[in-house]
């Protein structure tokens, strides 16, 4: 993947931006191509600022979700080693990446917007690792041993992606900072981060603790599917 490429996809929003080869602070084995705030001179005129909105970059800022999730898998390698990994939401591709340092058998990193499976791609170059991208989670084919998925829950209208991602796996790891009490019956909370975006979007403190969550089907489920 040609950084050059990636760089032309963040300057249609941000025409005077540039992207920086950036160490996570929250996980330091991994680097990404992220935006350089540094680059950005004073405030965005109002075509920016909106064109910005319509079609924000979210892929050139690693949320602190993602660094949470990814650090978590590095730490815990046995969740994905030897596994067919399904990165749902893959934005940067942080996860899909740590899960391929992890051991992971092979690692699909999946997102709607292909200027970010573009990230997910260079990145991964940059981390001497190999995966691929998908952009329709219905044409996911063959056999998906874990999923991971940070910070989807943004938006209360994806809560039933919780249901939806255990009918592809039998296990979900899942990484949030938005919902303060995630009940569910198949996800149990494992672990609690203390995680920023980078770079820093002075983001709420309440935003900065990210909780990792593990969702497996019960037994009873998997007799339901055998019917």
């Amino acid at each position: 993947m040609n950084i050059d490429r990636l760089s032309n996809n963040l300057k249609k929003t941000l025409p005077d931006s540039n992207l920086k080869a950036t160490v996570l602070p929250g996980c330091p084995e991994i680097s990404l191509f992220l935006f350089d705030p540094e680059r950005l001179q004073g405030p965005l005129d109002h075509d920016v600022a909106q064109a910005v909105v319509a079609e924000p970059a979210y892929w050139s800022f690693c949320w602190a979700s993602g660094q949470a999730m990814a650090s978590y898998l590095l730490q815990n390698p046995h969740l994905v080693q030897d596994k067919e990994v399904l990165d749902f939401g893959s934005g940067s591709g942080v996860v899909a990446i740590a899960a391929a340092m992890a051991g992971a058998k092979s690692v699909t990193a999946l997102d709607i917007d292909r200027q970010a499976l573009d990230a997910c791609e260079a990145n991964a170059q940059l981390n001497g690792v190999s995966l691929s991208v998908l952009s329709d989670f219905d044409s996911c084919q063959g056999k998906i041993d874990v999923v991971s998925a940070a910070d989807v829950l943004y938006d209360r209208d994806n809560m039933h992606w919780l249901d939806t991602l255990l009918t592809r796996a039998d296990k979900v790891l899942l990484a949030d900072s938005r919902v303060k009490n995630l009940n569910h019956p198949h996800y149990t909370l494992h672990q609690a981060y203390r995680c920023r975006t980078w770079p820093d979007l002075n983001e709420f403190e309440e935003f900065n603790t990210v909780r990792i969550y593990q969702g497996e089907k019960t037994e009873s489920d998997s007799v339901q599917n055998r019917w």
